[in-house]
């Protein structure tokens, strides 16, 4: 295994653009995977899009763990890498599938005996009910699939290779646009299965995700062909991971619970609403495509570069990818504030729809730097193995505040859908302001006993 991959010797902005581009295309891909089945299910029905919608958050919250769990697999293998230690970056790679597996499973049991309830509480009966769960049950079905692609791909981008997960994820979009007309609407020996073809599309592809970043990464060489007792579980790695992973995990199930609290009071004003809510979101996904690159990279310098002690490179990683992310992020921001009943049209055509997510999106543009900002400090303080935070801000963020400015907007002062909306705004650039302050602090703390500049690794 080569690891002289140039993380912690390479100027910092080319190393950036190296892990960020590749991962930024391959997310746009990836959502552009959800687009089409976004589009897609408009075609069957408004209903269909709002069940569709009404799955996201009950998914997004069993996903999240698998999702968490790669991010803290990356730091932990990045910086067992930049500290030279071969053998504990193989070991954590080969822990994370086994630790990724197991959980999985026990995550695919909980989801199929949960989602009726938790569908029920968001206001989901009868056909309504039926669709959303011939969906989402599927999914759970092939959960493991989701959960190893994110982990082999934590294995990969700890080595500074984004470029596997990009080619999978643009291959697994033209996939998409076959397989879901196909499974939906039936033909060559398919019958049609209508939301439910979209997920059995969905996971059909997820399948075939792992089995091809499981070749890379038995290539790469952090996992062979003869490591088979390695895979047995080990409580001391088993722990790490867990202690490294839980709390992106939590962080990122935090947005899940986010989203369904902001579905419970949007489907007080009915499914044209959710529907539009799911719609804006996924626009929302798209504009902020460069978020999901930089993240990346910085979660895989940070942590490279703090296990070989370069800690000015550290802070350099963290300014540079902020301040690209703002300037990139900026032509989103006038794109959909300007455009956003266009882009609205591209999913729907019913009026009430349109209406509600174009004056969504007005106020939602203006909330892009806050997540850019978020974000980026957020993987800054993952790489540097400090990932607690990430909970607190999470629960502050996702959970404790939306709930109060939520209720206080939208039923004390009688603002309905629009308070809401602008309670959005209200708690993530409170909760952007606050990571910039504690990100500050956590540097000047950790970076004081020793601070090697960019110039101390060249020479």
């Amino acid at each position: 295994m080569d690891v002289d991959n140039g993380l912690i010797t390479k100027p910092i902005p080319g190393l950036i653009a190296q892990l960020a581009i590749p991962a930024s295309i391959g997310m746009f891909f990836n959502t552009m995977f959800n687009v089409v089945d976004t589009y897609f299910s408009g075609l069957i029905s408004t209903e269909a899009i709002a069940a569709l919608s009404l799955s996201f958050p009950v998914f997004f919250v069993i996903l999240a763990i698998g999702f968490g769990i790669s991010t803290g697999t990356t730091a932990l293998i990045a910086n067992a890498l930049g500290a030279g230690d071969e053998n504990k970056a193989q070991l954590y790679a080969i822990q994370s599938v086994s630790f990724t597996v197991l959980l999985s499973l026990a995550l695919t049991l909980l989801g199929l005996f949960t989602a009726p309830f938790l569908f029920g509480i968001l206001g989901a009966e009868g056909t309504y009910l039926a669709i959303s769960l011939s969906y989402i049950n599927i999914i759970f079905y092939g959960l493991v699939f989701f959960s190893l692609t994110f982990v082999l791909n934590a294995i990969l981008t700890a080595q500074g290779d984004t470029k596997s997960f990009r080619n999978v994820l643009i291959i697994g979009f033209f996939l998409n646009l076959i397989f879901d007309p196909w499974f939906i609407y039936g033909g060559f020996g398919l019958p049609a299965m209508g939301l439910a073809g979209v997920a059995w599309a969905t996971i059909s592809i997820q399948l075939f995700s792992t089995l091809f970043m499981s070749m890379r990464v038995i290539k790469s060489g952090l996992i062979c062909r003869e490591c088979w007792g390695m895979f047995i579980p080990r409580h001391r790695f088993f722990m790490n991971i867990a202690k490294q992973g839980f709390p992106a995990s939590l962080n990122t199930m935090s947005i899940a619970i986010g989203i369904f609290i902001i579905t419970w009071f949007i489907s007080k004003y009915g499914q044209a609403a959710v529907a539009a809510y799911g719609i804006a979101t996924r626009v929302d996904q798209i504009a902020l495509l460069p978020i999901m690159g930089l993240t990346t990279a910085t979660l895989t310098l940070v942590g490279q570069n703090n296990g070989a002690t370069f800690y000015q490179r550290c802070r350099e990683v963290y300014r540079k990818a902020m301040i690209y992310g703002i300037f990139i992020t900026t032509v989103s921001m006038i794109i959909v504030f300007f455009f956003p009943h266009l882009i609205m049209k591209i999913f729907t055509q019913d009026a009430s729809v349109l209406d509600i997510g174009t004056f969504y999106l007005r106020i939602s543009a203006f909330i892009y730097w806050a997540y850019i900002i978020l974000f980026v400090a957020v993987a800054a303080l993952q790489g540097l193995k400090r990932p607690l935070y990430a909970i607190w801000i999470g629960i502050y963020r996702q959970i404790l505040a939306p709930a109060i400015v939520f209720y206080v907007l939208a039923s004390l002062l009688g603002m309905g859908l629009t308070g809401i909306w602008w309670g959005i705004f209200l708690v993530t650039w409170s909760a952007t302001i606050f990571t910039l302050f504690y990100v500050r602090r956590t540097m000047n703390t950790m970076f004081v006993p020793a601070n090697k500049s960019t110039a101390d690794v060249r020479n």
